[in-house]
């Protein structure tokens, strides 16, 4: 082969060789364009609620619950994420009084959940409540309890009275339901000014079962669902029929939440059947509408 075959060879290669280089790389920018054009894949599996899916992204809820619901709502909660992957839920427990003042005072809160009527039509008179999305959603009892050691052989309402009966331990009434309903059981039965003398004023109804648990007083007053959460108190008595008001908890979506929708899609579960059954379980049963 003379030279100027070979020269003419080589040059052929070259084209060849920077006809496949800019082929390459013609197909390579459009694998990128189509890649940036493409959507990011839903999760495998997981529901997710229609907020969440509407929205594109992660919701967190901050729900303002009150105390004598601790111990459910953590089941509840464990239930509830697991079905929907795309919401998580933020519990905040306290005296319903102390709750209410957040809302007034525009700590976030997406769900409110009170342990008595009283709380939650004051938020509703300031247009602090979604009022359409109110609703009765449990009843618990009222009950006298000591603790499981005592000895004062207490068996009534009544035998608060008595001298052996120290002290008492009942939430602050204008705060704390629990001690609201007590204030109107003793009033009603003829004797708070009695009892008033001998009582301790807890911020909220667990802090009352703590006293009772610890022997810290002679009694306290507390719901049905508290006393059930622990074997260092017995119950020694039912309200007496008519001696208070039936124990409504309502609850509903706060007027400022940034995510009504998801809250209202996770208090439409709590009145479902299977949320019902939990509640149930315990202590508490569905209210009446």
């Amino acid at each position: 082969m003379s030279q100027n075959d070979r020269i003419r060879k080589m040059k052929k290669i070259k084209r060849i060789i920077v006809f496949t280089f800019v082929i390459s790389m013609l197909l390579a920018m459009a694998g990128c364009g189509s890649n940036n054009n493409s959507t990011t894949a839903a999760p495998a599996s997981g529901n997710t609620t229609e907020a969440a899916k509407d929205s594109g992204r992660n919701i967190e809820l901050t729900i303002l619950a009150a105390a004598s619901l601790t111990d459910v709502c953590g089941e509840l909660q464990t239930m509830y994420e697991k079905e929907h992957t795309g919401v998580k839920l933020n519990f905040s427990f306290a005296g319903s009084g102390t709750l209410q003042t957040q809302i007034e005072e525009g700590a976030p809160a997406d769900l409110f959940i009170s342990a008595a009527k009283k709380q939650m039509n004051a938020l509703k008179e300031k247009s602090l409540m979604k009022n359409d999305t109110v609703c009765n959603l449990l009843e618990n009892k009222v009950v006298l309890i000591v603790p499981a050691d005592s000895t004062l052989g207490l068996t009534s309402f009544e035998d608060v009275k008595k001298d052996e009966v120290t002290m008492v331990g009942l939430g602050e009434p204008e705060s704390v339901p629990a001690g609201q309903y007590a204030k109107m059981i003793f009033t009603n039965l003829g004797f708070w000014d009695v009892v008033e003398k001998k009582v301790n004023y807890g911020a909220d109804v667990r802090t009352v079962l703590g006293w009772v648990e610890t022997s810290a007083v002679s009694c306290g007053v507390v719901y049905a669902t508290d006393a059930y959460t622990t074997d260092k108190v017995k119950i020694v008595a039912e309200a007496p029929a008519g001696s208070c008001d039936p124990v409504i908890y309502p609850a509903g979506v706060v007027a400022a939440s940034k995510n009504a929708q998801a809250a209202e899609d996770f208090l439409s579960f709590l009145k479902t059947d299977e949320a019902m059954k939990v509640f149930e379980k315990y202590g508490f049963v569905k209210a009446a509408e």
